[in-house]
This record gives structure tokens, sequence and C-alpha cells, in this order.
């Protein structure tokens, strides 16, 4: 029997030599591959890096082989935190670096009407695209930021940052939202760890 990938959500499966068959699959997020953890970085600039990388990543690690309704399941009744939702709303707190590229935030989920729509409004339809705009917003925070000094101050922020205080912001705004996400992680399905 063999089995290809027509597309996402979709197999062909040849079924003991009478033909192709197309089954549907559910879409699950993807494992990334997360860098080791930061041991003897070289410079200040390389662990901020690092440091950042790796969470970044493990926010990733702790969605991974999750379907769209499960990545969005509410942690209790009241609450909206979700999986998803933190997903959503570190790629808006990406931002932080993107006061460097002089171009507009990112305006992806939240209103004036909705201030707290990437927990509010998550949809497990747009899982896909969520996980793309998360990719898309570190891409431009790297971007940004390559070859700025950590001394430099943030041209948009409403009072003097420097880029490093955005640095060590960010590493505690993901180390703390990853302690929120193992708890979501083990509540859906009872896996536990990095």
């Amino acid at each position: 029997m063999g089995v290809r990938r027509l597309a996402v959500g979709w197999l062909a499966v040849r079924t003991a030599g009478i033909g192709l068959d197309t089954i549907p699959v559910m879409w699950t997020w993807p494992e990334p591959d997360r860098p080791s953890m930061p041991q003897n970085p070289s410079d200040e600039r390389t662990s901020l890096d690092s440091w950042l990388d790796y969470h970044r990543t493990t926010l990733l690690k702790k969605c991974a082989g999750l379907t769209p309704e499960q990545l969005a399941a509410r942690s209790c009744a009241r609450s909206t935190l979700s999986l998803l939702g933190l997903v959503r709303h570190m790629t808006i707190v990406e931002s932080w670096f993107h006061d460097f590229d002089g171009t507009p935030p990112l305006d992806l989920y939240c209103t004036k009407e909705q201030p707290d729509g990437d927990f509010d409004l998550v949809d497990p339809a747009q899982a896909e695209q969520n996980l793309s705009n998360f990719h898309g917003s570190v891409a431009r925070s790297r971007a940004a930021v390559a070859g700025r000094g950590l001394e430099e101050l943030a041209p948009g922020a409403s009072h003097p940052v420097s880029l490093r205080w955005i640095y060590q912001h960010m590493i505690e705004e993901y180390a703390r939202h990853n302690g929120h996400a193992d708890l979501l992680r083990e509540r859906i399905d009872g896996v536990k760890g990095d």
C-alpha cells in the first residue's frame, strides 16, 4: 500500500492494488527544530539572540502535533487563554522589535473594539495562517534589528527603551508564556516537558 500527500488535508492511498482513494487527513501543528540551550555564548548579543530563539521555538514545540481544535482549547471555562492565543499574542508582541524598521506595526488580531482579540477571537480554522503570521513576525523582528547596537533606542517607543531592554523583555515574555503553555499542553493531552 502506498501513501502520497496530495495537499494539506488530503492523502492518496493505494489500497491493495485496487486504485487510489483520497482520504481526509487532519492538519496538525508541525514539530519545529529547536536550537540547543545556549551554554557558552561568545558575547552578549549572541546570548540574547540564542535565548530568544530557544524560547520562541519552545512555544512552538508546545503546540506540535495538536489539531487546530486542540490548539484553540481554553484553559478553563472563564478564561480565553489557549495555545493558539499565546502564539497569536507573541506574534503581536514581536512588534517591540518592529519599531526599528520604520514600518507600521502589525494589527492582525486586536482592534479598539476587541483589544484582546489575540486571545478572544481564536479560530481553529485559522491555525495554519496564525503559524505563518508568527514566522513572518519573527523574520521581520530579526531583519529590523540586524546590525543594530544593543544601546540603540527604539525610535517608535512611547518612552526611551534600548534594544538590550527589548531583548530582555522578550525573553521574559516568552519564558512566562511558555510556563502557561506547559500547563495548557498537559491539560490537553498529558504531554509534559520541554
